[in-house]
Parts: C-alpha cells; sequence; structure tokens
C-alpha cells in the first residue's frame, strides 16, 4: 500500500483498529495452535515412507515437493502468518531442501533413482526477477509517480464531472472511475482514494436513506472488478498470464492488449450490471448529489514528464501485439525514465507493495519446483485427468478458487491453484477443447478470484469500505452473492465462447 495515496488515513485507521482488536481477544494462543498444526503437518509429511503416498515412483525429493506445497496450503488457509511470509517460507525449503544447493544432511539418499532429480536454486531464486514481477513493479512505479504529481486527483475530478449531480449517476461515475482507476492501481490504493473522495458525499446524504449503503459498496465492488481488466490489474492475472504465456508450457503468447481485448469489455459489462443491482437494491432518497473532490494538482515540467509517460506506456500495453515490445519490457519504461529526471527518488523505492510482490514469487517457485523435480509429470501419471469430463474441470476450478478467494488471499488461492491446473490442462488439451481449452480453465481462476467479495475480510477494499460504518455485513454477502454468481455465469459463457473459436 503507498504511502503517499490520497486515503491512506483509511487503511491506517483499519490496520490500527484491527491489531487492538486482535490484542483485545487474545488471538496469541490461536495463533500458536494454528504454527503448531502447520509444522506437524509438514513434519508429518516430510517423515512418511514413500509408499504411504500411494504414487508410483515417487522420489525423495517430490515427497519434500508435496510436504512444502500442502504445507504452504495450510499455512495460507488458516493465515497464521501474514501469506508473504508463509511464501518466503515455502521458498527457503525449497531452497534448503529441495535444490541442487541444499545442505548436505539433505543430499543424503541410497540411490540417485529414489531421491529424485533436485531443482536447480537458481530457477527458484529467478522466481524474484520473473518478468511478470518486473511487469508489477513497472506497474507500481506509475502509479507512485501518477500520485506524486496529482494526476489521480486531476484524472478523477475530469472522469466525474459529466456524470452530473443525479444520485444515479453520480453511483454510476464513482463505479465507472473507481473500476477504471484499479485496472492500472493497486485495488487497495484505489479504494482507499476513491473512499476519501466519497467521504464528504456520504455524510451529506439523508441518515436514513439506502443510497449511501449503495455508494459505499461501489467502492469495493468496482476495485475487485476492475482489476481484471489488464494483467497488472490484480496479482491473480498475472500469474494466469506467466502460466499461459510459459515458453516452456503452453506459450500461448497472450500479450497485455490481447488480454484487455477480451477481458475490458467483460469488466465492463460486470459494472454496469453492478449499478444497476446497487441502485435495486439501495434506492437513493435525495435524488441529487453535489459532489468536491480536493486535492492538489502539480503543473511543473517532471508532471508533464508523468502525464506523457503514462500515456505512451499505456499505449504501448494496449499495442504490444503490434509493436512487438513485450508488455514487461514496456513495464521498464517508467522505471528508466522517472529516476533520472528525480520524478522517483530512493525514498519513493520504499512505497512498491514488496509484500504482494514476494507473494506472487512464493508462488512462482512452487510452481518451479513443481516442474523441474517431476512431480508435474507424476502426478498427471497417476491421476486420470483426462477421463474427467471437462465440465467438471472447467466449472469446478473456477467455483473452488472462489470459495476460497472468499475467505483468504485472492493471490494466495491463485498461485495455490494455478500451477496445478496449468500442469493439469496441458495432460487434458484436447478434452478441454469443446469448453475453451486451457485458457478457459486457468483465467476462469483469475476471473474466480477477483469476484470473491461476499465478507468484509474477503479482500483489502472490502474491509475499507465497511470501515466507513455505512456497510452492514448482510448488505456486503447478498451483493457479493450476486455479484459472484451472475460474474462467474457471463465470465464461463465468454471464455468458452472465445477459447473453442480459437480467439484465444
Amino acid at each position: 500500500m503507498f504511502t503517499i495515496f490520497p486515503g491512506f488515513n483509511l487503511v491506517e485507521a483499519y490496520h490500527d483498529w484491527k491489531k487492538k482488536h486482535k490484542a483485545t481477544k487474545n488471538k496469541s494462543v490461536a495463533r500458536a495452535i494454528k504454527l503448531v498444526f502447520c509444522f506437524a503437518v509438514l513434519v508429518t509429511l516430510w517423515c512418511l515412507p514413500l509408499g504411504a503416498f500411494g504414487i508410483d515412483g515417487l522420489t525423495v525429493i517430490e515427497k519434500r515437493v508435496i510436504a512444502i506445497f500442502l504445507f504452504a496450503t495450510v499455512m495460507w488457509v488458516l493465515e497464521a502468518v501474514p501469506a508473504w511470509t508463509t511464501s518466503m517460507l515455502a521458498v527457503g525449503l525449497l531452497l534448503f531442501a529441495t535444490s541442487d544447493s541444499s545442505l548436505w544432511f539433505f543430499r543424503d539418499a541410497a540411490s540417485p533413482e529414489t531421491y529424485g532429480t533436485p531443482v536447480k536454486y537458481t530457477s527458484i531464486l529467478h522466481s524474484f526477477a520473473d518478468p511478470i514481477i518486473m511487469l508489477f513493479i513497472g506497474g507500481f512505479i506509475l502509479a507512485i509517480a501518477a500520485t506524486k504529481c496529482g494526476l489521480d486527483v486531476v484524472l478523477a475530478r475530469v472522469m466525474l464531472k459529466p456524470f452530473g449531480t443525479k444520485s444515479k449517476f453520480v453511483l454510476l461515475g464513482f463505479i465507472l472511475v473507481t473500476g477504471i482507476f484499479s485496472m492500472f492501481l493497486s485495488n487497495t490504493a484505489t479504494a482507499a482514494m476513491m473512499l476519501t473522495f466519497l467521504t464528504p458525499v456520504l455524510k451529506a446524504l439523508p441518515a436514513d436513506g439506502k443510497g449511501k449503503i449503495a455508494l459505499a459498496l461501489s467502492i469495493p465492488i468496482a476495485a475487485n472488478v476492475g482489476g481484471m481488466a489488464t494483467p497488472i490489474g490484480t496479482p491473480p492475472n498475472a500469474i494466469v498470464l506467466k502460466y499461459l504465456n510459459d515458453p516452456n508450457g503452453l506459450d500461448l503468447n497472450i500479450g497485455f492488449g490481447e488480454w484487455m481485448s477480451f477481458m475490458m469489455p467483460y469488466t465492463i459489462l460486470i459494472i454496469f450490471i453492478a449499478w444497476f443491482i446497487l441502485l435495486k437494491m439501495f434506492p437513493f432518497k435525495q435524488k441529487n448529489i453535489e459532489l468536491k473532490i480536493e486535492g492538489e494538482t502539480k503543473k511543473d515540467w517532471r508532471s508533464k514528464v508523468v502525464y506523457i509517460t503514462f500515456a505512451v506506456t499505456v499505449l504501448l500495453w494496449i499495442t504490444d501485439k503490434y509493436t512487438g515490445v513485450n508488455s514487461n519490457v514496456v513495464a521498464m519504461l517508467p522505471l528508466a525514465v522517472f529516476p533520472i529526471t528525480g520524478i522517483i527518488t530512493k525514498r519513493d523505492l520504499e512505497e512498491i507493495n514488496w509484500s504482494v510482490l514476494w507473494m506472487v514469487a512464493g508462488g512462482f517457485a512452487l510452481g518451479v519446483a513443481l516442474q523441474e523435480t517431476g512431480l508435474a509429470s507424476t502426478i498427471i501419471d497417476t491421476i486420470p485427468f483426462d477421463t474427467w469430463p471437462p465440465a467438471v474441470m472447467i466449472v469446478g476450478s473456477g467455483l473452488l478458487c472462489y470459495a476460497m478467494a472468499n475467505f483468504i488471499s485472492h493471490t494466495a488461492t491463485a498461485a495455490l491453484l494455478v500451477p496445478i491446473l496449468a500442469i493439469v490442462g496441458m495432460s487434458m488439451k484436447d478434452v478441454l477443447m469443446p469448453l475453451g481449452g486451457v485458457s478457459t480453465l486457468l483465467i476462469g481462476v483469475a476471473i474466480g478470484s477477483s469476484l470473491a467479495m461476499i465478507l468484509p475480510i474477503s479482500t483489502p477494499p472490502n474491509a475499507l469500505a465497511h470501515a466507513t460504518g455505512m456497510i452492514e455485513q448482510k448488505d456486503m454477502v447478498k451483493t457479493g452473492i450476486i455479484m459472484g454468481v451472475i460474474g462467474l455465469a457471463i465470465g464461463y459463457t465468454m471464455l468458452i465462447f472465445l477459447g473453442s473459436n480459437g480467439l484465444i
């Protein structure tokens, strides 16, 4: 989360409340129990004999990867520690116990056949500098620079102005602007910023009116949904794109612009559906709303550099298929321009959301271990996935992702499911083709994770909106379930149509 973003005080206030709430409930004992349970799972799986797993040809290294993977799964689900710390622990275990540079006592085995193929330590470490990580860093830097020069405030003011003062159109304005911002900025930062602009509006509305609930809910819904439109909008998108474009795997070569070509229309449709649902569920009592967006804007030469660089970067991202410049390379443009012009300083680097990047890198490392140890092919040989009905695989994985992501980190959910589904998808490509192929399988996970927003704990934007005191949990649950059902139904219809016709 960027401390320079408008509305950061809302995030700080929420986290302060969360800490006090945890302290009053004395969660230290519960946390210790969770940690003991998680490590017990790790040790038990680690020490089991190879034959106990029921997998023919399983090696010692593969068994350790299974233990680490399931350990990370339980840690993420129980949230014994923050999600990114689990990722770092998993990376450490992989390096010291399964890599070709592991500790000496972990290398001792009866025979090379039983021991298995270790993971290259360089492959694990490369996860931290994966091109997708660079794409995210470029997006973060672009967002920080835009905030420093007031570009976000200017855009919000300009974009909301055409919606006038009628309550229903002001609501539409907030939904659309929040959705557009979250396509390129952090969902959390976008929600915090837009809630800041919305606060005086909420105070001015009648206390007994339902319209303020619609406005307060519009921010998290739009922030969650808007992130689906671009590869940098939310981490699950980037995780999915990595596996879709892996040269040693699916190698579908889906670019930034191509992703937007089908996800942008889908996102806009879902946003308009959300507007309609909110108007019906929470009608306005006051028919007109006056908007006043406060914020400083700068007009010096550095601000002009930010405006131009922002526009050129987004344009190059959208047209990457035509220019031939990979979207990951395009992300380096702001990294090259902003430091040399003094727009980004070493202090600003502290504003990058490193915990998200480390969380994503940890998921990539687990995927690398599955591939390089041979565990992926071993699982495929053991379980006849190609005999499963394709609808069970595709729809079932989306529903599973949606269910998990409502209770644990969206990024953690994608990090767990996507590597496995990518492997499974490769083994049953032909079976999945009538329903859109592997792209439907994986992109469905990204959609399922972004639509998971039924509880305040489901996403940071939900938590921030709930902290305003304008929303009851039952309102969030109702709208979240409706949006999830409609979003998944439309999303899979789109993916199956595009995938079965060879359009993605």
